[in-house]
């Protein structure tokens, strides 16, 4: 099997897990379950979620039992997407090559659909022992990682620093700690839950931990220089959006080539730090080594 293949597969199934979690549109407000709907099904890789079932299967578990996990993630995933959009954010108006949830719903509506759907993240967490088997005291420290990843030390934090430093004259130091809790955060509950789900050990949870924190930076080098020299119609979204909005990326900082460098050394640590895990990691390897490759 593939990278794609796997990745296609699990995809399917989280895509499958959301559709039956998610309230659905004829419910009562329909209005905001059908807001929420449009921001969190039909588009994306699901790429952390998809992430938290190879790391749970890297320790040793079964991609399954993460599901419900990989669910409440993307639920998380599309929230931050869909604030992120706002024309008091990053003022973008296409995401996954539709329109942003505030141009469809307006702007009120999407502040709205970006909550719920952090409040549902928490509700589908709370239920995994519910329907997977998942500890209470497992699911507790579930909870504890994902709200401080999406809390002032990570998500949120993030994109203060980015809204604080746009438009500043950026440096080094600057950009990887806005980078490394606006998207590396999200990276590193990932794997660290699947890992947890797994009943991963405290050295392979901290080897996963390395894994995505590199992981994290190289995506996120690889987002910047695909702004600049990335398809348009390949991202659905905007190319340039960075320079036009003055903010601080890698290859503003570092320039292209060392952009390129820097993403490729992350991705040789990412491999590095699988060694130390009990089960198959080659889901882990590949989608390691597919960053570079990225056209979206």
């Amino acid at each position: 099997m593939t990278i794609h293949d796997y990745l296609q597969e699990w995809a399917a199934e989280v895509e499958k897990t959301l559709d039956e979690v998610l309230p659905a549109t004829g419910r009562q407000p329909a209005s905001i379950h059908e807001a929420m709907r449009y921001s969190c099904m039909g588009g994306g890789k699901r790429l952390r979620a998809v992430m938290a079932l190879a790391a749970c299967r890297a320790v040793g578990g079964a991609e399954r039992d993460a599901l419900g996990y990989g669910a409440a993630l993307e639920m998380l995933h599309a929230y931050s997407l869909i604030h992120d959009d706002l024309p008091a954010m990053d003022d973008d108006d296409y995401r996954r090559g539709k329109l942003a949830n505030h141009k469809v719903y307006g702007e009120a509506m999407a502040v709205l659909a970006g909550d719920a759907l952090l409040t549902h993240a928490m509700e589908q967490l709370a239920a995994l022992p519910e329907f997977y088997p998942v500890t209470l005291i497992t699911a507790y420290r579930l909870m504890n990682e994902v709200t401080r990843a999406c809390g002032t030390q990570g998500l949120i934090g993030g994109q203060v620093m980015d809204l604080e430093n746009t438009g500043l004259p950026a440096d080094a130091a600057t950009l990887e700690a806005i980078h490394r809790r606006k998207t590396g955060a999200l990276f590193e509950v990932s794997l660290k839950g699947g890992a947890m789900i797994g009943g991963g050990k405290n050295n392979e949870l901290a080897a996963l931990t390395r894994y995505a924190e590199n992981f994290g930076l190289a995506f996120q080098i690889t987002d910047d220089l695909l702004d600049v020299v990335g398809n348009q119609e390949a991202l659905g979204k905007e190319t340039g959006a960075d320079a036009r909005k003055n903010k601080a990326t890698y290859p503003g900082v570092h320039g292209l080539e060392r952009s390129r460098q820097m993403a490729a050394d992350c991705l040789d640590a990412c491999q590095a730090s699988l060694s130390f895990l009990s089960g198959e990691t080659w889901p882990l390897q590949q989608l390691a080594a597919s960053i570079l490759e990225r056209d979206h």
